[in-house]
């Protein structure tokens, strides 16, 4: 079998686990819970190969590394806030309720299993463009992976402030103004954790791209090739998960939308000055 048959017969697996779990429990976080785990796997057993070939597999041992990094945060931040324990994601409950029975099945099928499944596969390609053009480690494998752990810097101190603050909250019974935090990193993105997420899988993607335009590869197919489809979707996906996660914010705190208009979405960027129609 190659390396990408191994992980495909993997994701397969794990697949079917996450939708007979999510029946069984009538739990439809289980994806949730091996998302920060699987890509980990699907990295080192592409790093293995190469290893097992006897090709330089300086760049792809680099990348599981970064990947068992970025894995390694996350599931610490998921089992911190009790992702572990039973808990199911409150968007789920909130669309299964506006939902039909049938129509959420299906929904939890196509969607929160095979679709997050595949992506959580697709994220991991560029791998198989690095094992594919095994090309010497250069100094632009070696720019990618410093901006990779500068964004995993960047994710962690996010993660860390609205931890913070959300302590803070619990511990003042559960109210805090504004409701949500807009200091640190959140003065300057909504969401700066989930911009520093989908840059480190850009730059897994650059490291791909790097090792087939090294080994000669035109800019069609080297610099710009067909693995860059995962980092794309996961950027769709995030977009889309963000929207929605914050109209159901903007429902609950009416501060929201000033912080909306003033403060950038996803890509740090000094937040706006207050209209002169409205206090500071």
């Amino acid at each position: 079998m190659t390396a990408l048959a191994w992980v495909l017969t993997v994701a397969g697996v794990v697949s079917a686990a996450c939708w007979v779990l999510s029946l069984i429990t009538k739990d439809t976080s289980w994806v949730d819970r091996i998302w920060s785990v699987v890509p980990v796997v699907y990295v080192w057993i592409f790093a293995g190969f190469a290893l097992g070939t006897g090709v330089d597999a300086t760049r792809l041992v680099v990348m599981a590394a970064l990947v068992t990094l970025w894995g390694a945060r996350l599931t610490f931040n998921f089992a911190r806030k009790g992702g572990y324990t039973g808990m199911e994601d409150y968007r789920w409950a909130i669309l299964r309720a506006r939902m039909s029975p049938g129509q959420f099945q299906a929904f939890n099928l196509f969607f929160i299993v095979l679709y997050q499944n595949a992506l959580l596969v697709l994220i991991t390609l560029p791998a198989v463009v690095a094992l594919a053009f095994p090309a010497p480690f250069t100094g632009w494998d070696a720019a990618w992976s410093l901006l990779f752990l500068l964004f995993l810097v960047g994710e962690f101190t996010a993660d860390q402030q609205q931890w913070n603050f959300h302590q803070r909250k619990r511990a003042a019974g559960g109210t805090l103004s504004p409701g949500f935090v807009d200091t640190g990193l959140f003065r300057y993105s909504r969401h700066p954790n989930f911009f520093c997420e989908q840059a480190q899988w850009w730059m897994l993607y650059l490291l791909g791209a790097t090792a087939a335009a090294a080994s000669g590869v035109s800019f069609w197919g080297g610099a710009l090739n067909w693995s860059i489809i995962g980092a794309a979707l996961l950027t769709v996906l995030f977009i889309g998960s963000t929207v929605f996660t914050e109209s159901i914010t903007s429902e609950k705190y009416p501060a929201y939308a000033d912080y909306r208009r003033r403060t950038s979405m996803l890509v740090p960027w000094p937040p706006r000055r207050a209209s002169a129609e409205q206090p500071a």
